[in-house]
């Protein structure tokens, strides 16, 4: 099962696809497919990074594979120009069953919330090619600073963490899936920083990013005021937050995730 703490509704699946948008610009300019023709995508969900590999790498075809069917229902209708370039395969990723091999593999924001998630990079093993290319992309949320500090979102942001770990997901994969590749048995494994470090030089930016996290955030709102980690009076004091950091003379807003290539 997967710890997935923003949940199935289509108001979520829509923030998927916004999302990817958002942050194309950050994730995608070392990403290198050149000359793979068979690509296996873990953690697809709606396909919103499908599409923008589908339209970066035009030949290449793409198995997604998500636990989700009602994920993959949506992707196939996302991913409709695509025609027979997609294959869609509802599977647990640490039990992998396919019926072919890929000399490419890519995982974006999923590994994160997946329990025990060095399974995902032992099942996948067994159907790559020698010398696939590989492309991690992860979460490591406590990079995240911000000014002026701000007690509604730093309350928010602990407790937004403290619940996905509850689900058994890591907040912080990025950081360790260099250890966990090279246990693993993959070679060639390099590490890369993105993310944004943003203040009122570029303030359009800065109030973009902003919306885009308010958005994250309150993804797993409902799931947390279930819990008893938050209040609704908690998930609107991140808000306010969220838009003074905007408007602040001195706004500092810093998040680095984490991406890794490897090979076998």
């Amino acid at each position: 099962m997967t710890a997935y703490l923003h949940g199935f509704i289509p108001e979520e699946q829509q923030r998927l696809m916004d999302q990817a948008g958002v942050l194309g610009s950050l994730i995608y300019p070392r990403i290198d497919f050149a000359g793979c023709k068979k690509l296996l995508e873990v953690g697809s969900g709606v396909g919103a990074q499908t599409e923008t590999l589908l339209r970066l790498f035009p030949d290449l075809e793409i198995t997604c594979v998500d636990y989700s069917q009602s994920q993959l229902d949506r992707a196939k209708q996302n991913l409709a120009f695509a025609c027979d370039r997609v294959k869609f395969v509802c599977q647990d990723a640490k039990e992998l069953v396919l019926d072919e091999k890929y000399d490419s593999v890519f995982i974006c924001w999923a590994l994160e919330h997946i329990p025990n998630s060095h399974v995902v990079l032992e099942a996948v093993k067994p159907y790559l090619f020698p010398n696939a290319k590989l492309w991690f992309t992860e979460v490591f949320n406590s990079s995240f600073y911000f000014n002026p500090p701000l007690a509604g979102l730093s309350k928010y942001y602990l407790a937004y963490n403290e619940f996905q770990r509850s689900l058994g997901g890591n907040p912080d994969i990025g950081a360790n899936l260099g250890n966990l590749l090279l246990r693993a048995g993959y070679t060639q494994i390099e590490l890369f920083h993105g993310g944004f470090h943003l203040d009122q030089r570029n303030a359009e930016d800065l109030r973009k990013i902003t919306q885009y996290w308010k958005g994250l955030m309150k993804s797993a709102g409902v799931g947390m005021i279930t819990a008893g980690l938050i209040s609704e009076v908690d998930l609107l004091a991140m808000e306010k937050d969220l838009d003074l950091i905007a408007e602040d003379e001195n706004a500092v807003f810093f998040y680095h995730f984490v991406q890794i290539s490897a090979t076998v």
